[in-house]
């Protein structure tokens, strides 16, 4: 069943059963390194960047050893939020590769944490600063639609990955794009299928 996660003039944005994402938490736990365990892999399954499981536990590398106990921070984004996110990507991307899927869901990640957009993943989703949506699967309806399970990868993977890359805020599809003030003012920082990505 499909629930209204926010009211934006007359239409309901809603997101799908946050079952979605069942190896989410929002409650610190420690976790016993296995055989196969890397700190990424764990990152997507507890949904919690890569980086905070470092800073959590003082680690100097990305090197674990099996045996040891982790503490596994709690995660800071709701499984609505992520939902959302995914959400965003599957309208944004669906037909892109799967890296620009992660991408995309970076972008947003980037942005909430970027001092010149809203400081959460609905508030970058559904921003209006200038006048209209900043996406525009928002507009259309298409963040209503349930993402597939590769755009809910994706989501899982660019939280993991958050905090790192080459911290782009903004994408386009040269192809398509009406407005060229991105490709004009800012730095190009990856091309992925058919998205120019930049900052």
């Amino acid at each position: 069943m499909k629930n209204c996660l926010k009211v934006v003039g007359a239409l309901c944005f809603g997101f799908v059963a946050a079952s979605l994402f069942p190896n989410s938490t929002e409650a610190a736990q420690t976790h016993t390194i296995e055989e196969g365990d890397t700190l990424y892999q764990l990152g997507i399954q507890y949904g919690v960047p890569t980086n905070d499981i470092i800073e959590e536990n003082n680690l100097t590398s990305d090197v674990i050893y099996i045996g040891d106990t982790l503490v596994i921070p709690g995660s800071i984004i709701s499984q609505s939020e992520k939902q959302l996110l995914a959400q965003l990507i599957h309208a944004e991307a669906e037909s892109e590769p799967y890296a620009g899927k992660v991408a995309v869901g970076t972008v947003v990640l980037n942005r909430v944490d970027s001092s010149e957009f809203p400081n959460s993943i609905s508030d970058v989703i559904y921003d209006k600063s200038y006048g209209y949506y900043a996406f525009s699967p928002v507009e259309n309806g298409r963040i209503n639609n349930s993402p597939n399970s590769d755009s809910v990868k994706a989501a899982e993977e660019a939280i993991s990955f958050r905090g790192q890359g080459s911290g782009s805020l903004y994408f386009y599809n040269p192809d398509t794009a009406t407005n060229n003030w991105i490709a004009n003012n800012k730095q190009q920082t990856i091309k992925i299928g058919s998205h120019v990505f930049a900052k």
